[in-house]
């Protein structure tokens, strides 16, 4: 079976800050995959870095089978990469569907958009209802949802979603976790750095635990049971 997402020995920071240093991590089709880790340990700058806004010195980056190195961000796009940054980043003064388009802007094709901004409604309904309203009005659940939305619009194969809970409710972050289970169902792999580290591995068919920019330990839902996870990780 290809791999979804294959990434070989990365080395990637910023500037002269080498924040990753040698990372080995592969996501399968209609798969979660979760990084976790402490704050500083290179979790979001692996995202980063597939998504061309961190700088990779070294190493690979296979998606599909085809080596996206290095590729810019419009064409990762185009190759059907989307990517929920950190904070539900909304564009607040404009309305939820046009916030919704935004994600399809480089889709030519209008009967396409408008497919995807339906599936996108079916999705969640709330977007549906409020699809006039601008988005500053939205909750954090529902600016959540509309960041998830607007990165579907793409028809992405794999999303990668950096900090989707941060901010929200127990009962929200509840929602959301079921939100992103549904999506693999849908046949789309999940790439998820999550803080709430037992709720990630609930989800997740593979964790990835990242230190200091190296995977420290890789494993399935038994590694809820690890001694390590459960004192640092899970509050003992």
């Amino acid at each position: 079976m290809i791999k979804m997402l294959k990434i070989i020995d990365l080395y990637a920071g910023y500037g002269k800050l080498e924040v990753l240093k040698g990372i080995n991590l592969e996501v399968k089709p209609a798969e979660i995959v979760a990084l976790i880790g402490p704050n500083g340990a290179g979790k979001s700058t692996v995202i980063k870095a597939i998504f061309s806004i961190a700088d990779t010195t070294k190493g690979k980056i296979v998606f599909k089978g085809k080596n996206i190195t290095n590729l810019k961000t419009h064409e990762l796009m185009d190759v059907g990469i989307s990517y929920v940054p950190q904070g539900r980043i909304n564009f607040s003064n404009l309305t939820v569907e046009e916030n919704l388009k935004v994600g399809a802007e480089l889709i030519d094709d209008k009967d396409l958009i408008e497919k995807s901004l339906q599936k996108v409604y079916e999705k969640f309904p709330i977007l549906k209802e409020k699809k006039h309203k601008h988005a500053f009005t939205l909750s954090g659940g529902q600016q959540q949802m509309l960041a998830l939305g607007r990165a579907l619009m793409q028809n992405p194969s794999i999303m990668l979603l950096d900090e989707p809970s941060l901010g929200l409710s127990p009962k929200l972050q509840k929602e959301l976790f079921a939100m992103i289970k549904k999506l693999k169902q849908d046949g789309i792999s999940i790439l998820i750095v999550e803080q709430n580290a037992k709720k990630a591995i609930e989800i997740a068919d593979k964790t990835y635990l990242l230190e200091d920019g190296r995977i420290a330990m890789k494993g399935g839902k038994e590694i809820l049971k690890n001694k390590k996870i459960k004192s640092v990780y899970l509050g003992g």
